[in-house]
């Protein structure tokens, strides 16, 4: 007699994030320069087209799509 297959997930839960688009590259931030700021579009979502500052650790140029789990808050502007 067989056994019935089981579908078996792997644990992983994601939290829900929302897609934005990287319009302008501000400049590096952080002690080391370890984090780049940008500017970007929320693409989907109850901010739909809201530009937002945030700070971005790793390569990034203008055109990548960044997933952002909250669109509230936004990083202080960088002082020249």
């Amino acid at each position: 007699m067989a056994k019935p297959e089981q579908k078996r997930s792997s644990g992983v839960e994601f939290s829900h994030a929302v897609p934005a688009v990287v319009r302008e590259v501000v400049g590096r931030t952080g002690s080391k320069g370890e984090a780049i700021q940008v500017r970007c579009e929320v693409l989907e979502g109850r901010d739909q087209k809201k530009v937002l500052r945030r700070n971005v650790r790793g390569p990034i140029r203008i055109g990548d799509i960044i997933m952002l789990r909250e669109t509230e808050i936004e990083a202080r502007k960088l002082n020249k």
